[in-house]
């Protein structure tokens, strides 16, 4: 009894200091996309547009929404997250471009405001399950598929895992015209739902595949190192 008491007291302990730290707002600037990145895969593995709601934040999960607010005019906008950045110092949040116009401070750049999660979305982070509810799909999307089973060793890198196959697609035809190593997709169920894991590379020990995930650090920062034996 004193046992189930300590562990129900630490269990409520956490989720108390995890909802403190999702309510906490954050104050620094916002910067906005520049229009050459139009089109262009996001993190998430979705396509960058300007006209969605988008951001960029580096810790936040997918699908995290949160209200940006514009501390020089006391405008505000609902963003979803969907990549990772900005990487410039002092800058916690990436938006749209027409989440800037809302903003109004296009013509400025850079923005003093606040961020304050308004919806955590599907609860996972980046290298986890993805949120799919806004996948789109081009008018006419080809792609060249050759499918082998395989029975990989070693080592590789753990990207992330999709439940909608257009996502899963875009994101392994970047990876392998990115950096050239064998993509490995892994099929699993998690809480009764069929999802694919993208796994990259095959490396005959773990600090070869570190060595790797570090060159992976800015646009994948969440993913992890993983022991084919052992999934």
């Amino acid at each position: 009894m004193i046992i189930l008491k300590k562990t129900l007291a630490l269990s409520l302990l956490l989720l108390l200091l995890t909802v403190t730290v999702f309510a906490q707002v954050h104050k620094g600037k916002a910067s906005y996309y520049a229009d050459k990145f139009e089109g262009r895969l996001t993190a998430s593995g979705v396509k960058y547009k300007h006209s969605k709601l988008t951001a960029a934040h580096r810790l936040l999960p997918f699908g995290t929404k949160v209200k940006v607010i514009n501390l020089a005019n006391n405008k505000s906008v609902i963003v979803e997250i969907n990549d990772r950045g900005p990487f410039v110092s002092g800058r916690i949040i990436d938006l749209s471009k027409s989440a800037a116009e809302k903003l109004d401070f296009i013509h400025d750049g850079i923005a003093e405001v606040t961020v304050e999660v308004v919806d955590h979305g599907d609860g996972k982070g980046g290298g986890q399950v993805r949120p799919d509810h806004h996948t789109e799909v081009e008018e006419k999307e080809f792609y060249a598929m050759q499918v082998d089973r395989l029975s990989p060793k070693g080592f590789g890198v753990q990207i992330g895992s999709f439940k909608e196959m257009t996502n899963l697609v875009r994101l392994t035809q970047n990876l392998k015209a990115s950096y050239h190593k064998q993509v490995a997709i892994q099929v699993k169920v998690v809480n009764k739902t069929k999802v694919y894991t993208i796994i990259l590379g095959q490396f005959p020990s773990r600090e070869k595949a570190s060595v790797f995930k570090g060159k992976l650090k800015k646009r994948y920062p969440d993913a992890f190192v993983v022991a084919y034996n052992k999934l």
